[in-house]
């Protein structure tokens, strides 16, 4: 397989119809933006001029110098050494971190501009200094499983999937989806394993590239704000595998290291959240509108952003994958933090007294709560969701099953391998 196909792609067509305004590319490292977004350049424009801004002083000797579109242009032009082009040359600024790079692409944005530039960065938490309307803003993550589709033989599942979820009715090739789902689970989204797992390399080969972008998040922790984050970053990202597997997945300070406490690694998972490399749900106190203001700040759990790294963090094989099935349910449980993060959805878990748990319980646009339970095949041990549907007012409630689509008293079913479709609610 040549290239991969990304969601993304729609997204910069769309932009380049009115790329009045810079836009700016944000997500983690190893994600694919630089590929994708150079793939669109040499796809719909006649050139590219390509500028990485680290450590790049002749580049930072313009911004600072140059105060107009016009000659910032000119003098980019120069550096470059080819005509940049109206329209038709691609302006890309890759590894964007510098706010006085994005404060003079924000000046193509309050004229009418007819340059196209799109900057990369992968800290999210730039996104805060970065802020405007000067500025169009869109997120890329590793490959939810819709894309993991687009690049198989079965893409045609897709439409299958989507048309069961909309009309809950059974899809037709469940099975078929449900074990590319557990290829999914194995391989996870970032491209470069996904393309690999294509191209039928092994499983070894596979787990190599995918320690290699463990290596890459752990080295995005260098970026850390104090000299001891950085470890204590590295420490909080290596115990999440473990902590996942406890039978109570809250996150414990004690189980990185005998003793530690919330204010010695406050600022490491903050770090970690903020930049997309871990998310975070926090448990409810209660259930009511808005969730935000019932989220207990000391209990939470934390997920990879990826669960093919999470399958490689806990140094998995293929038969305890199919025959543990709490190892199968955590996997499945962090496949969909990851996508209703991704979608846009705060996480939120909660627990009963009796320590009966909904996975999620999230918030859509409209105010309605939607409570997720996550179920092994055995449905009869499914009692969670019951229970917290006769104690609070529910909107929307959900089980992830394994089981095709269906609806029993009033709980929607839905396959696991259909997360993404959540988006529609």
């Amino acid at each position: 397989m040549e290239h991969i196909e990304r969601k993304i792609l729609n997204e910069l067509l769309k932009w380049k119809k009115d790329a009045t305004k810079p836009l700016l590319l944000y997500g983690p490292k190893q994600v694919g933006k630089t590929y994708e977004v150079l793939n669109f350049a040499k796809n719909n424009y006649k050139n590219v001029a390509y500028f990485n801004t680290e450590n790049n002083k002749t580049l930072m000797d313009i911004f600072k110098r140059e105060k107009s579109p016009e000659k910032i242009v000119l003098k980019l032009s120069v550096s470059k050494g080819e005509t940049i082009l109206k329209e038709d040359t691609l302006i890309v600024f890759d590894n964007v971190n510098d706010f006085n790079i994005v404060k003079a692409m924000k000046l193509f944005g309050t004229i009418d501009n007819q340059y196209h530039i799109i900057m990369i960065t992968s800290r999210k938490e730039n996104l805060a200094k970065f802020k405007g309307e000067e500025l169009y803003f869109k997120a890329m993550y590793p490959m939810d499983f819709e894309e993991f589709l687009m690049n198989t033989e079965k893409k045609q599942l897709i439409a299958f999937i989507k048309e069961s979820y909309n009309n809950n009715t059974p899809m037709p090739f469940h099975q078929i989806a449900l074990d590319l789902y557990n290829d999914y689970l194995i391989t996870g989204g970032y491209p470069e394993v996904v393309k690999a797992f294509l191209n039928g390399a092994t499983d070894l080969e596979i787990d190599a590239i995918k320690q290699k972008i463990i290596d890459v998040i752990k080295c995005e922790t260098l970026n850390s704000h104090a000299l001891i984050d950085i470890q204590r970053s590295n420490e909080v990202y290596s115990s999440l595998g473990y902590q996942l597997l406890k039978d109570n997945k809250k996150f414990q300070y004690g189980n990185i290291k005998k003793g530690s406490r919330s204010k010695d690694y406050e600022a490491s998972i903050n770090f970690l959240n903020g930049n997309g490399l871990i998310h975070r749900s926090f448990k409810l106190n209660d259930v009511k509108s808005p969730l935000s203001s019932y989220k207990d700040i000391e209990s939470f759990k934390l997920y990879p952003n990826d669960v093919g790294l999470l399958y490689s963090m806990l140094h998995m094989n293929k038969m305890k994958f199919m025959t543990d099935s709490e190892i199968k349910k955590t996997l499945i449980e962090t496949n969909v933090a990851n996508t209703l993060t991704n979608i846009g959805y705060s996480l939120y878990y909660y627990q009963s007294e009796g320590k009966a748990e909904i996975s999620f319980v999230i918030q859509n646009r409209l105010g309605k709560v939607i409570p997720i339970e996550i179920v092994n095949t055995n449905l009869s041990k499914a009692k969670a969701l019951s229970m917290f549907m006769s104690k609070f007012k529910v909107d929307i409630p959900i089980r992830l099953t394994e089981e095709n689509f269906q609806q029993k008293k009033n709980i929607k079913y839905i396959p696991v391998y259909a997360v993404f479709c959540l988006r529609e609610l």
